[in-house]
Protein backbone atom coordinates (compact mmCIF):
# COMPACT_ATOMS: atom_id res chain seq x y z
CA UNK A 1 0.00 0.00 0.00
CA UNK A 2 1.03 3.62 -0.84
CA UNK A 3 2.39 5.34 2.65
CA UNK A 4 0.75 8.35 0.95
CA UNK A 5 -2.32 7.16 0.46
CA UNK A 6 -2.61 5.75 3.67
CA UNK A 7 -1.61 9.15 4.88
CA UNK A 8 -4.13 10.85 2.96
CA UNK A 9 -6.98 8.75 3.78
CA UNK A 10 -6.09 8.58 7.44
CA UNK A 11 -6.41 12.84 7.84
CA UNK A 12 -9.40 12.54 5.00
CA UNK A 13 -10.94 10.62 7.99
CA UNK A 14 -9.90 12.98 10.90
CA UNK A 15 -10.74 16.19 9.04
CA UNK A 16 -14.24 14.05 8.72
CA UNK A 17 -14.63 13.07 12.23
CA UNK A 18 -12.20 14.67 14.31
CA UNK A 19 -12.65 13.89 18.00
CA UNK A 20 -15.40 12.15 17.53
CA UNK A 21 -14.00 9.73 15.50
CA UNK A 22 -11.61 9.45 18.39
CA UNK A 23 -14.37 8.36 20.52
CA UNK A 24 -15.88 5.75 18.00
CA UNK A 25 -12.40 4.16 18.46
CA UNK A 26 -12.60 4.50 22.10
CA UNK A 27 -16.00 3.06 22.43
CA UNK A 28 -15.23 -0.09 20.17
CA UNK A 29 -11.84 -0.10 22.30
CA UNK A 30 -13.58 -0.26 25.37
CA UNK A 31 -15.29 -3.67 24.31
CA UNK A 32 -12.73 -5.37 23.98
CA UNK A 33 -12.27 -7.09 27.19
CA UNK A 34 -15.84 -7.85 27.38
CA UNK A 35 -15.21 -11.70 25.99
CA UNK A 36 -12.00 -12.09 27.71
CA UNK A 37 -14.18 -11.36 30.89
CA UNK A 38 -17.18 -13.29 29.77
CA UNK A 39 -14.63 -16.33 28.87
CA UNK A 40 -12.72 -16.43 32.40
CA UNK A 41 -16.62 -16.76 33.92
CA UNK A 42 -17.14 -19.53 31.59
CA UNK A 43 -14.40 -21.07 32.89
CA UNK A 44 -15.21 -21.08 36.56
CA UNK A 45 -18.49 -21.75 36.08
CA UNK A 46 -17.72 -25.43 34.92
CA UNK A 47 -14.81 -25.74 37.67
CA UNK A 48 -17.66 -24.31 40.38
CA UNK A 49 -19.94 -27.34 38.52
CA UNK A 50 -17.23 -30.29 38.55
CA UNK A 51 -15.77 -30.45 41.76
CA UNK A 52 -17.48 -31.82 44.91
CA UNK A 53 -19.14 -29.53 47.60
CA UNK A 54 -20.36 -26.84 44.88
CA UNK A 55 -22.45 -23.48 46.10
CA UNK A 56 -25.23 -23.63 44.04
CA UNK A 57 -25.75 -19.85 45.09
CA UNK A 58 -22.31 -18.51 43.41
CA UNK A 59 -22.83 -20.81 40.46
CA UNK A 60 -26.40 -19.30 40.23
CA UNK A 61 -24.88 -15.83 40.49
CA UNK A 62 -21.74 -16.98 38.01
CA UNK A 63 -24.01 -18.05 35.24
CA UNK A 64 -26.35 -14.66 35.53
CA UNK A 65 -22.94 -12.94 35.63
CA UNK A 66 -21.92 -14.56 32.40
CA UNK A 67 -24.93 -14.51 30.66
CA UNK A 68 -25.18 -10.86 31.35
CA UNK A 69 -21.03 -10.25 29.58
CA UNK A 70 -22.18 -12.40 26.80
CA UNK A 71 -25.14 -10.03 26.35
CA UNK A 72 -22.57 -7.16 26.86
CA UNK A 73 -20.46 -8.51 24.14
CA UNK A 74 -23.53 -8.56 21.72
CA UNK A 75 -24.43 -5.30 22.96
CA UNK A 76 -20.89 -3.85 22.40
CA UNK A 77 -20.84 -5.08 19.14
CA UNK A 78 -24.02 -3.62 18.09
CA UNK A 79 -23.03 -0.54 19.35
CA UNK A 80 -19.93 -0.67 17.37
CA UNK A 81 -21.81 -1.75 14.58
CA UNK A 82 -23.85 1.21 14.04
CA UNK A 83 -20.89 3.82 15.10
CA UNK A 84 -18.82 2.77 12.27
CA UNK A 85 -21.65 3.26 10.32
CA UNK A 86 -21.67 6.81 11.41
CA UNK A 87 -18.65 7.73 10.73
CA UNK A 88 -18.38 6.39 7.13
CA UNK A 89 -21.39 8.54 6.58
CA UNK A 90 -19.41 11.25 7.54
CA UNK A 91 -16.10 10.23 5.94
CA UNK A 92 -18.41 9.73 2.80
CA UNK A 93 -20.39 12.61 2.97
CA UNK A 94 -16.35 15.00 3.19
CA UNK A 95 -14.97 12.73 0.54
CA UNK A 96 -17.85 13.22 -2.14
CA UNK A 97 -17.70 16.89 -1.12
CA UNK A 98 -13.85 17.22 -2.14
CA UNK A 99 -14.52 15.25 -4.75
CA UNK A 100 -16.50 17.22 -6.37
CA UNK A 101 -15.28 20.52 -5.43
CA UNK A 102 -11.57 19.49 -7.33
CA UNK A 103 -14.00 18.35 -10.18
CA UNK A 104 -15.26 22.23 -10.24
CA UNK A 105 -12.09 23.09 -9.86
CA UNK A 106 -11.37 21.69 -13.38
CA UNK A 107 -11.60 25.20 -15.40
CA UNK A 108 -11.10 23.72 -18.90
CA UNK A 109 -12.01 21.28 -20.87
CA UNK A 110 -8.97 18.99 -21.41
CA UNK A 111 -9.30 16.79 -18.62
CA UNK A 112 -13.04 15.78 -19.36
CA UNK A 113 -12.09 15.16 -22.83
CA UNK A 114 -9.42 12.43 -21.26
CA UNK A 115 -10.55 8.66 -21.28
CA UNK A 116 -7.80 8.15 -18.96
CA UNK A 117 -8.86 11.05 -16.21
CA UNK A 118 -12.71 9.38 -17.21
CA UNK A 119 -11.51 6.13 -15.82
CA UNK A 120 -9.54 7.78 -13.02
CA UNK A 121 -12.39 9.69 -11.77
CA UNK A 122 -14.73 7.06 -11.49
CA UNK A 123 -12.26 5.03 -9.64
CA UNK A 124 -11.94 8.15 -7.13
CA UNK A 125 -16.11 8.21 -7.36
CA UNK A 126 -16.36 4.72 -6.37
CA UNK A 127 -13.49 4.21 -3.99
CA UNK A 128 -13.33 8.13 -2.46
CA UNK A 129 -16.02 7.24 0.00
CA UNK A 130 -14.87 4.00 1.04
CA UNK A 131 -10.88 3.80 1.97
CA UNK A 132 -11.17 6.57 4.44
CA UNK A 133 -14.26 4.65 6.13
CA UNK A 134 -12.24 1.28 5.52
CA UNK A 135 -9.04 2.64 7.48
CA UNK A 136 -10.69 3.85 10.21
CA UNK A 137 -12.71 0.08 10.05
CA UNK A 138 -9.57 -1.68 10.39
CA UNK A 139 -7.99 0.50 12.86
CA UNK A 140 -10.94 0.37 15.47
CA UNK A 141 -10.98 -3.88 14.09
CA UNK A 142 -7.04 -4.04 15.18
CA UNK A 143 -7.42 -1.80 18.28
CA UNK A 144 -9.62 -4.07 19.34
CA UNK A 145 -8.12 -7.24 17.75
CA UNK A 146 -4.79 -6.48 20.00
CA UNK A 147 -6.65 -5.10 23.12
CA UNK A 148 -8.84 -8.71 23.13
CA UNK A 149 -5.99 -10.61 21.90
CA UNK A 150 -4.18 -9.76 24.89
CA UNK A 151 -6.20 -11.05 27.70
CA UNK A 152 -6.83 -14.61 25.59
CA UNK A 153 -3.26 -14.55 24.92
CA UNK A 154 -2.92 -14.69 28.83
CA UNK A 155 -5.63 -17.14 29.45
CA UNK A 156 -3.72 -19.31 26.16
CA UNK A 157 -0.36 -19.28 27.56
CA UNK A 158 -2.29 -20.12 30.85
CA UNK A 159 -3.42 -23.64 29.64
CA UNK A 160 -1.09 -24.42 27.23
CA UNK A 161 2.05 -21.99 26.31
CA UNK A 162 3.18 -23.76 22.58
CA UNK A 163 -0.18 -22.83 21.52
CA UNK A 164 0.55 -18.96 21.07
CA UNK A 165 3.39 -19.72 19.05
CA UNK A 166 1.11 -21.95 16.81
CA UNK A 167 -1.68 -19.41 16.45
CA UNK A 168 1.56 -16.74 15.44
CA UNK A 169 2.51 -18.71 12.55
CA UNK A 170 -0.71 -19.87 10.92
CA UNK A 171 -1.39 -15.74 11.13
CA UNK A 172 1.43 -15.02 8.89
CA UNK A 173 0.15 -16.82 5.83
CA UNK A 174 -3.33 -15.36 6.33
CA UNK A 175 -2.02 -11.27 7.11
CA UNK A 176 -0.08 -12.20 3.29
CA UNK A 177 -2.75 -14.07 1.88
CA UNK A 178 -5.02 -11.10 2.42
CA UNK A 179 -2.80 -8.66 1.23
CA UNK A 180 -2.34 -10.74 -2.21
CA UNK A 181 -6.01 -10.50 -2.69
CA UNK A 182 -6.40 -7.16 -1.51
CA UNK A 183 -3.55 -6.28 -4.21
CA UNK A 184 -5.85 -8.09 -7.09
CA UNK A 185 -9.27 -6.88 -6.16
CA UNK A 186 -7.52 -3.09 -6.70
CA UNK A 187 -6.02 -4.47 -10.23
CA UNK A 188 -9.46 -5.80 -11.69
CA UNK A 189 -11.16 -2.35 -10.66
CA UNK A 190 -8.46 -0.83 -12.24
CA UNK A 191 -8.37 -2.87 -15.32
CA UNK A 192 -11.98 -2.78 -16.03
CA UNK A 193 -12.92 0.72 -15.44
CA UNK A 194 -13.30 1.19 -19.37
CA UNK A 195 -15.25 -1.83 -19.92
CA UNK A 196 -17.04 -0.39 -16.32
CA UNK A 197 -18.24 2.74 -17.79
CA UNK A 198 -18.70 1.12 -21.22
CA UNK A 199 -21.57 -0.57 -19.20
CA UNK A 200 -23.11 2.31 -17.45
CA UNK A 201 -23.21 4.20 -20.62
CA UNK A 202 -24.94 1.78 -23.22
CA UNK A 203 -26.97 1.23 -20.06
CA UNK A 204 -27.78 5.05 -20.23
CA UNK A 205 -28.43 4.72 -23.93
CA UNK A 206 -31.16 2.29 -23.55
CA UNK A 207 -33.36 4.07 -21.05
CA UNK A 208 -32.38 8.11 -20.96
CA UNK A 209 -34.65 10.53 -23.07
CA UNK A 210 -31.80 12.22 -24.93
CA UNK A 211 -31.70 10.04 -27.85
CA UNK A 212 -34.64 8.17 -27.44
CA UNK A 213 -36.46 9.24 -30.29
CA UNK A 214 -33.34 8.02 -33.16
CA UNK A 215 -32.70 4.71 -30.96
CA UNK A 216 -36.33 3.33 -31.67
CA UNK A 217 -36.48 4.98 -34.80
CA UNK A 218 -33.10 3.30 -36.29
CA UNK A 219 -33.96 0.10 -34.02
CA UNK A 220 -30.37 0.54 -32.04
CA UNK A 221 -32.12 -1.93 -28.87
CA UNK A 222 -30.25 -4.82 -29.41
CA UNK A 223 -27.27 -3.25 -30.87
CA UNK A 224 -27.06 -1.36 -27.55
CA UNK A 225 -28.28 -4.27 -25.28
CA UNK A 226 -25.63 -6.87 -26.91
CA UNK A 227 -22.66 -4.22 -25.81
CA UNK A 228 -23.85 -3.74 -22.96
CA UNK A 229 -23.93 -6.97 -22.29
CA UNK A 230 -20.47 -7.92 -23.54
CA UNK A 231 -19.11 -5.16 -21.22
CA UNK A 232 -21.58 -7.19 -18.34
CA UNK A 233 -19.66 -10.09 -18.94
CA UNK A 234 -16.21 -8.73 -19.41
CA UNK A 235 -16.85 -6.95 -16.08
CA UNK A 236 -18.47 -9.96 -14.52
CA UNK A 237 -15.63 -12.40 -15.71
CA UNK A 238 -13.19 -10.46 -13.67
CA UNK A 239 -14.48 -10.20 -10.73
CA UNK A 240 -15.71 -13.90 -10.72
CA UNK A 241 -12.16 -14.76 -11.12
CA UNK A 242 -10.76 -12.48 -8.12
CA UNK A 243 -13.95 -14.09 -6.20
CA UNK A 244 -12.94 -17.39 -7.16
CA UNK A 245 -9.17 -17.24 -5.92
CA UNK A 246 -10.48 -15.54 -2.76
CA UNK A 247 -12.95 -18.61 -1.81
CA UNK A 248 -10.48 -20.74 -2.36
CA UNK A 249 -7.38 -18.45 -0.22
CA UNK A 250 -10.39 -18.31 2.67
CA UNK A 251 -11.33 -21.75 2.96
CA UNK A 252 -7.55 -22.73 2.81
CA UNK A 253 -7.00 -20.46 5.52
CA UNK A 254 -9.60 -21.54 7.51
CA UNK A 255 -8.49 -25.76 7.01
CA UNK A 256 -5.85 -23.91 8.49
CA UNK A 257 -6.98 -22.63 11.96
CA UNK A 258 -9.01 -25.65 12.24
CA UNK A 259 -5.81 -28.00 12.18
CA UNK A 260 -4.21 -26.04 14.21
CA UNK A 261 -7.06 -25.60 16.57
CA UNK A 262 -7.31 -29.15 16.35
CA UNK A 263 -3.98 -29.98 17.47
CA UNK A 264 -4.09 -27.82 20.55
CA UNK A 265 -7.13 -29.38 21.52
CA UNK A 266 -6.01 -32.87 21.00
CA UNK A 267 -2.98 -31.66 23.73
CA UNK A 268 -5.04 -29.79 26.00
CA UNK A 269 -7.93 -32.86 26.08
CA UNK A 270 -5.42 -35.15 27.30
CA UNK A 271 -3.66 -33.03 29.67
CA UNK A 272 -6.95 -32.58 31.24
CA UNK A 273 -7.71 -36.70 30.86
CA UNK A 274 -4.67 -36.86 32.84
CA UNK A 275 -5.79 -34.43 35.41
CA UNK A 276 -3.28 -31.84 34.69
CA UNK A 277 -5.77 -29.47 33.55
CA UNK A 278 -9.54 -29.04 34.95
CA UNK A 279 -13.10 -29.01 32.78
CA UNK A 280 -12.99 -25.55 32.95
CA UNK A 281 -9.41 -25.15 31.43
CA UNK A 282 -10.29 -27.04 28.52
CA UNK A 283 -13.59 -24.72 28.25
CA UNK A 284 -11.44 -21.68 28.70
CA UNK A 285 -8.98 -22.92 25.99
CA UNK A 286 -10.98 -23.29 23.77
CA UNK A 287 -13.05 -19.81 24.15
CA UNK A 288 -9.41 -18.05 24.00
CA UNK A 289 -8.26 -19.70 20.73
CA UNK A 290 -11.66 -18.90 19.34
CA UNK A 291 -11.20 -15.69 20.14
CA UNK A 292 -8.08 -14.70 19.13
CA UNK A 293 -8.49 -16.71 15.73
CA UNK A 294 -11.92 -14.37 15.94
CA UNK A 295 -9.08 -11.58 16.27
CA UNK A 296 -6.73 -12.71 13.28
CA UNK A 297 -9.42 -13.30 10.86
CA UNK A 298 -11.34 -9.94 11.64
CA UNK A 299 -8.36 -8.61 10.79
CA UNK A 300 -7.45 -10.07 8.33
CA UNK A 301 -10.77 -9.61 6.90
CA UNK A 302 -10.49 -5.64 7.38
CA UNK A 303 -7.01 -5.58 6.04
CA UNK A 304 -7.85 -7.28 2.51
CA UNK A 305 -10.87 -4.08 2.52
CA UNK A 306 -8.53 -1.29 3.68
CA UNK A 307 -5.63 -2.27 1.73
CA UNK A 308 -7.93 -2.73 -1.73
CA UNK A 309 -9.11 0.66 -0.85
CA UNK A 310 -6.37 2.38 -0.21
CA UNK A 311 -4.42 0.87 -3.29
CA UNK A 312 -7.80 2.54 -5.50
CA UNK A 313 -7.68 5.41 -3.10
CA UNK A 314 -4.59 6.72 -4.29
CA UNK A 315 -6.93 8.02 -7.27
CA UNK A 316 -8.95 9.78 -5.38
CA UNK A 317 -5.70 11.56 -4.05
CA UNK A 318 -4.96 12.29 -7.77
CA UNK A 319 -7.61 14.05 -8.76
CA UNK A 320 -7.98 15.82 -5.51
CA UNK A 321 -4.44 17.11 -4.94
CA UNK A 322 -3.78 17.65 -9.21
CA UNK A 323 -3.02 21.03 -9.85
CA UNK A 324 -4.94 23.57 -11.90
CA UNK A 325 -5.15 22.09 -15.57
CA UNK A 326 -5.10 26.07 -16.64
CA UNK A 327 -3.02 28.61 -14.80
CA UNK A 328 -5.34 31.35 -12.82
CA UNK A 329 -4.08 34.98 -13.14
CA UNK A 330 -4.63 37.20 -11.12
CA UNK A 331 -5.67 40.52 -12.36
CA UNK A 332 -9.19 41.71 -13.18
CA UNK A 333 -10.03 42.70 -16.71
CA UNK A 334 -11.43 45.74 -16.48
CA UNK A 335 -14.71 47.31 -19.67
CA UNK A 336 -12.94 46.64 -22.75
CA UNK A 337 -12.41 49.45 -24.59
CA UNK A 338 -9.77 49.09 -27.66
CA UNK A 339 -10.76 45.24 -28.10
CA UNK A 340 -9.73 41.37 -28.13
CA UNK A 341 -6.90 40.48 -30.38
CA UNK A 342 -5.73 36.99 -31.27
CA UNK A 343 -1.94 37.10 -32.26
CA UNK A 344 -0.48 34.64 -33.91
CA UNK A 345 -2.36 31.83 -32.21
CA UNK A 346 -1.79 28.31 -32.56
CA UNK A 347 -4.03 25.19 -31.05
CA UNK A 348 -4.42 21.80 -31.22
CA UNK A 349 -6.62 19.18 -29.48
CA UNK A 350 -4.11 17.03 -29.16
CA UNK A 351 -0.32 17.10 -29.21
CA UNK A 352 0.16 14.59 -31.91
CA UNK A 353 -3.41 15.50 -33.75
CA UNK A 354 -3.66 18.12 -36.41
CA UNK A 355 -4.09 21.91 -36.15
CA UNK A 356 -7.06 23.42 -35.89
CA UNK A 357 -6.00 27.08 -35.26
CA UNK A 358 -2.62 27.64 -37.79
CA UNK A 359 -0.96 31.20 -36.62
CA UNK A 360 -4.71 32.91 -36.43
CA UNK A 361 -4.34 36.64 -36.27
CA UNK A 362 -7.66 38.47 -35.69
CA UNK A 363 -9.04 41.53 -33.73
CA UNK A 364 -12.70 41.91 -32.51
CA UNK A 365 -13.12 46.11 -32.28
CA UNK A 366 -15.43 47.48 -29.20
CA UNK A 367 -18.39 48.34 -29.98
CA UNK A 368 -18.22 46.59 -33.21
CA UNK A 369 -20.12 43.32 -34.09
CA UNK A 370 -18.35 41.17 -36.27
CA UNK A 371 -19.47 38.07 -37.80
CA UNK A 372 -17.47 34.73 -37.92
CA UNK A 373 -18.16 32.69 -41.24
CA UNK A 374 -16.29 29.73 -42.37
CA UNK A 375 -17.36 25.89 -43.31
CA UNK A 376 -17.22 22.79 -40.81
CA UNK A 377 -13.71 22.59 -38.93
CA UNK A 378 -12.50 25.79 -40.16
CA UNK A 379 -11.93 26.75 -35.93
CA UNK A 380 -14.89 28.78 -35.61
CA UNK A 381 -15.74 26.82 -31.98
CA UNK A 382 -12.52 26.81 -31.46
CA UNK A 383 -12.19 30.37 -31.81
CA UNK A 384 -14.71 30.88 -28.85
CA UNK A 385 -13.41 28.17 -26.81
CA UNK A 386 -10.56 29.81 -26.75
CA UNK A 387 -11.78 33.18 -26.33
CA UNK A 388 -13.80 31.30 -22.85
CA UNK A 389 -10.72 30.29 -21.66
CA UNK A 390 -11.99 26.09 -21.96
CA UNK A 391 -8.67 25.94 -23.50
CA UNK A 392 -5.18 28.08 -23.82
CA UNK A 393 -3.65 28.12 -27.15
CA UNK A 394 -0.31 26.06 -27.61
CA UNK A 395 1.40 29.39 -28.87
CA UNK A 396 0.57 32.90 -29.34
CA UNK A 397 -1.25 35.03 -27.26
CA UNK A 398 -5.26 36.24 -27.20
CA UNK A 399 -5.40 39.76 -25.83
CA UNK A 400 -8.28 41.72 -23.78
CA UNK A 401 -7.13 45.79 -24.37
CA UNK A 402 -3.17 44.73 -25.36
CA UNK A 403 -2.96 42.47 -22.13
CA UNK A 404 -2.49 38.66 -22.46
CA UNK A 405 -5.71 36.87 -20.79
CA UNK A 406 -3.76 34.24 -19.12
CA UNK A 407 -2.65 36.92 -16.95
CA UNK A 408 -6.51 37.59 -15.55
CA UNK A 409 -8.41 35.51 -12.96
CA UNK A 410 -10.44 33.12 -14.93
CA UNK A 411 -13.76 33.92 -13.65
CA UNK A 412 -13.25 37.86 -14.07
CA UNK A 413 -12.94 37.26 -17.60
CA UNK A 414 -15.57 35.00 -17.54
CA UNK A 415 -17.83 37.45 -16.07
CA UNK A 416 -17.00 39.83 -18.98
CA UNK A 417 -18.83 37.59 -21.53
CA UNK A 418 -22.11 36.34 -22.19
CA UNK A 419 -22.23 33.47 -24.74
CA UNK A 420 -25.15 31.40 -26.17
CA UNK A 421 -23.05 28.04 -27.69
CA UNK A 422 -24.15 25.83 -30.54
CA UNK A 423 -24.66 23.27 -28.08
CA UNK A 424 -26.66 24.97 -25.10
CA UNK A 425 -27.65 23.02 -21.89
CA UNK A 426 -31.26 22.39 -21.74
CA UNK A 427 -31.59 21.98 -17.53
CA UNK A 428 -33.77 19.63 -15.90
CA UNK A 429 -34.78 23.00 -13.71
CA UNK A 430 -37.55 25.39 -13.79
CA UNK A 431 -37.97 28.28 -16.51
CA UNK A 432 -36.79 30.98 -14.40
CA UNK A 433 -33.72 29.22 -13.15
CA UNK A 434 -32.79 27.47 -16.74
CA UNK A 435 -32.64 31.39 -17.13
CA UNK A 436 -31.59 32.73 -14.17
CA UNK A 437 -27.94 30.57 -14.38
CA UNK A 438 -26.63 33.24 -16.94
CA UNK A 439 -25.92 35.25 -13.79
CA UNK A 440 -26.19 33.46 -10.63
CA UNK A 441 -25.91 36.02 -8.53
CA UNK A 442 -29.19 36.79 -9.74
CA UNK A 443 -30.60 33.81 -10.04
CA UNK A 444 -33.70 34.81 -7.90
CA UNK A 445 -33.78 38.35 -9.71
CA UNK A 446 -37.39 37.64 -11.28
CA UNK A 447 -37.81 41.15 -13.11
CA UNK A 448 -33.97 40.73 -14.61
CA UNK A 449 -35.08 36.56 -15.77
CA UNK A 450 -38.12 38.12 -17.09
CA UNK A 451 -36.41 41.17 -18.84
CA UNK A 452 -33.77 38.81 -20.53
CA UNK A 453 -36.93 36.36 -22.04
CA UNK A 454 -38.19 39.29 -23.43
CA UNK A 455 -35.41 39.78 -25.12
CA UNK A 456 -34.90 36.87 -26.59
CA UNK A 457 -38.64 36.51 -27.67
CA UNK A 458 -39.59 34.27 -25.10
CA UNK A 459 -42.49 35.86 -23.09
CA UNK A 460 -44.92 34.48 -25.09
CA UNK A 461 -43.82 31.04 -24.94
CA UNK A 462 -43.25 31.32 -21.27
CA UNK A 463 -46.52 32.58 -20.71
CA UNK A 464 -48.40 29.63 -22.13
CA UNK A 465 -46.94 27.45 -19.44
CA UNK A 466 -49.56 26.06 -17.04
CA UNK A 467 -46.77 27.39 -14.36
CA UNK A 468 -44.93 30.38 -16.25
CA UNK A 469 -41.70 31.08 -14.85
CA UNK A 470 -42.17 27.71 -12.74
CA UNK A 471 -42.82 25.62 -14.68
CA UNK A 472 -39.99 22.58 -14.88
CA UNK A 473 -38.18 21.86 -18.20
CA UNK A 474 -37.96 18.21 -17.70
CA UNK A 475 -40.19 15.09 -18.22
CA UNK A 476 -38.44 12.66 -16.09
CA UNK A 477 -38.40 14.73 -13.04
CA UNK A 478 -41.72 15.95 -11.09
CA UNK A 479 -41.68 19.77 -10.71
CA UNK A 480 -42.47 21.30 -7.45
CA UNK A 481 -45.78 22.72 -7.91
CA UNK A 482 -46.85 19.14 -7.09
CA UNK A 483 -49.39 18.14 -9.84
CA UNK A 484 -47.04 16.15 -12.16
CA UNK A 485 -44.38 16.28 -14.44
CA UNK A 486 -42.70 19.45 -16.34
CA UNK A 487 -42.72 20.18 -20.35
CA UNK A 488 -40.74 19.42 -22.95
CA UNK A 489 -40.25 22.70 -25.43
CA UNK A 490 -39.74 22.78 -28.80
CA UNK A 491 -36.03 22.91 -30.18
CA UNK A 492 -36.66 26.54 -31.29
CA UNK A 493 -38.00 27.21 -27.29
CA UNK A 494 -35.50 25.85 -25.91
CA UNK A 495 -33.06 27.70 -28.12
CA UNK A 496 -35.03 30.97 -26.82
CA UNK A 497 -34.52 30.05 -23.48
CA UNK A 498 -30.84 29.40 -23.73
CA UNK A 499 -30.43 33.01 -25.70
CA UNK A 500 -32.07 34.51 -22.55
CA UNK A 501 -29.54 32.84 -20.03
CA UNK A 502 -26.62 34.61 -22.48
CA UNK A 503 -28.68 38.59 -22.00
CA UNK A 504 -28.49 37.42 -17.95
CA UNK A 505 -25.28 39.08 -18.13
CA UNK A 506 -26.45 42.85 -19.29
CA UNK A 507 -23.20 44.13 -18.29
CA UNK A 508 -21.18 41.97 -19.97
CA UNK A 509 -18.30 43.48 -22.55
CA UNK A 510 -18.50 40.79 -24.75
CA UNK A 511 -21.55 38.84 -26.52
CA UNK A 512 -20.89 35.91 -27.99
CA UNK A 513 -23.83 33.97 -30.11
CA UNK A 514 -22.86 30.69 -32.02
CA UNK A 515 -25.61 29.86 -34.11
CA UNK A 516 -28.11 31.48 -32.22
CA UNK A 517 -30.76 30.86 -34.60
CA UNK A 518 -30.64 27.83 -35.74
CA UNK A 519 -32.83 26.08 -34.07
CA UNK A 520 -35.64 28.75 -35.67
CA UNK A 521 -38.21 28.70 -37.64
CA UNK A 522 -38.10 31.72 -40.29
CA UNK A 523 -40.70 34.39 -38.69
CA UNK A 524 -39.03 33.28 -35.30
CA UNK A 525 -34.84 34.02 -36.98
CA UNK A 526 -36.38 37.27 -37.82
CA UNK A 527 -38.03 38.51 -34.60
CA UNK A 528 -34.61 37.43 -32.98
CA UNK A 529 -32.36 38.86 -35.53
CA UNK A 530 -33.97 42.39 -35.06
CA UNK A 531 -34.39 42.00 -31.34
CA UNK A 532 -30.56 40.66 -31.08
CA UNK A 533 -29.78 43.88 -33.45
CA UNK A 534 -30.99 46.12 -31.39
CA UNK A 535 -29.39 44.80 -28.39
CA UNK A 536 -26.45 44.27 -29.62
CA UNK A 537 -26.27 48.13 -30.48
CA UNK A 538 -22.87 49.70 -29.36
CA UNK A 539 -22.10 46.46 -27.62
CA UNK A 540 -18.83 44.29 -28.70
CA UNK A 541 -20.00 40.63 -30.05
CA UNK A 542 -19.06 37.76 -32.38
CA UNK A 543 -21.53 36.41 -34.52
CA UNK A 544 -20.83 32.73 -36.21
CA UNK A 545 -23.59 31.41 -38.11
CA UNK A 546 -23.55 29.33 -41.46
CA UNK A 547 -26.84 31.54 -42.26
CA UNK A 548 -24.79 34.21 -43.88
CA UNK A 549 -28.41 36.39 -43.87
CA UNK A 550 -27.51 36.49 -39.93
CA UNK A 551 -24.31 38.08 -40.73
CA UNK A 552 -24.93 40.86 -43.28
CA UNK A 553 -25.52 43.48 -40.81
CA UNK A 554 -22.50 42.79 -38.84
CA UNK A 555 -20.23 45.56 -38.98
CA UNK A 556 -17.18 42.90 -40.07
CA UNK A 557 -17.27 39.65 -41.58
CA UNK A 558 -14.35 37.36 -40.97
CA UNK A 559 -13.88 33.98 -43.54
CA UNK A 560 -11.97 31.13 -41.38
CA UNK A 561 -10.22 28.62 -43.32
CA UNK A 562 -7.78 26.26 -41.99
CA UNK A 563 -7.65 27.43 -39.08
CA UNK A 564 -6.52 30.98 -40.47
CA UNK A 565 -8.48 34.51 -41.93
CA UNK A 566 -9.02 33.70 -45.06
CA UNK A 567 -10.87 37.39 -45.96
CA UNK A 568 -12.55 40.23 -43.97
CA UNK A 569 -14.74 42.87 -45.19
CA UNK A 570 -18.27 43.91 -44.81
CA UNK A 571 -20.63 42.23 -46.10
CA UNK A 572 -21.27 44.32 -49.72
CA UNK A 573 -16.83 44.20 -49.74
CA UNK A 574 -16.93 40.66 -49.49
CA UNK A 575 -19.12 39.76 -52.31
CA UNK A 576 -17.82 42.34 -54.49
CA UNK A 577 -14.63 40.44 -53.70
CA UNK A 578 -15.86 37.17 -55.35
CA UNK A 579 -13.85 34.90 -52.76
CA UNK A 580 -15.23 32.30 -50.57
CA UNK A 581 -17.97 34.66 -48.61
CA UNK A 582 -19.49 34.93 -52.38
CA UNK A 583 -19.17 31.51 -52.97
CA UNK A 584 -21.08 30.73 -49.73
CA UNK A 585 -23.23 33.27 -50.33
CA UNK A 586 -24.57 32.50 -53.65
CA UNK A 587 -24.42 28.59 -52.75
CA UNK A 588 -26.86 30.05 -49.97
CA UNK A 589 -28.73 32.08 -51.97
CA UNK A 590 -29.26 29.58 -55.07
CA UNK A 591 -30.71 27.32 -52.16
CA UNK A 592 -33.39 29.63 -51.43
CA UNK A 593 -34.53 30.56 -54.76
CA UNK A 594 -34.84 27.14 -55.82
CA UNK A 595 -37.25 26.17 -52.61
CA UNK A 596 -39.08 28.72 -53.99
Amino acid sequence: MSGRAVRSALLTGWAAAGMRGVAVLAVGAAGSGVPVLAAWAGKLLVDGLTVPGRDAAGLAWLAVGAALLGGAAAGSGHLTSYLAVWLRTRVGLHVEDRLYRAASRLRGLRALEDPAFQDRFRLAEQTAQHAPGACVSFLLTAIKAVLGSAGFLVLVLAVWPPMAVLLALAAVPQLLAQLGLARQFARTAEETMTARRSRFMYQGLQTELSGAAEHRLYGLGELFHARMTRAALEVSGADLRVQRKMALTQGGLALLGAVTLAGGSAVVVVRAARGELTAGDVVLFLSAVAGLQAAIHGVGSQLTEAAQAVRLFRHYVDVVDAPADLADGQGTPGPLVRGVEFRDVWFRYDPSGPWVLRGLNLTITAGQALGLAGVNGAGKSTLISLLCRLYDPERGEIRWDGVDIREYAIDGLRRRIGATFQDFMAYDLTVAENIGVGDVARLDDQRAIEHAAGLAGASAVIAGLRHGYRTLLSRIFFGETGDGRGVALSGGQRQRIALARSLMRDDADLLILDEPNSGLDAVSEHQIHEILRGHRSGRTSLLVSHRLSTLRDADRIVVLEGGQVLEEGTHTELVDAGGRYAELFALQAAGYAEAT
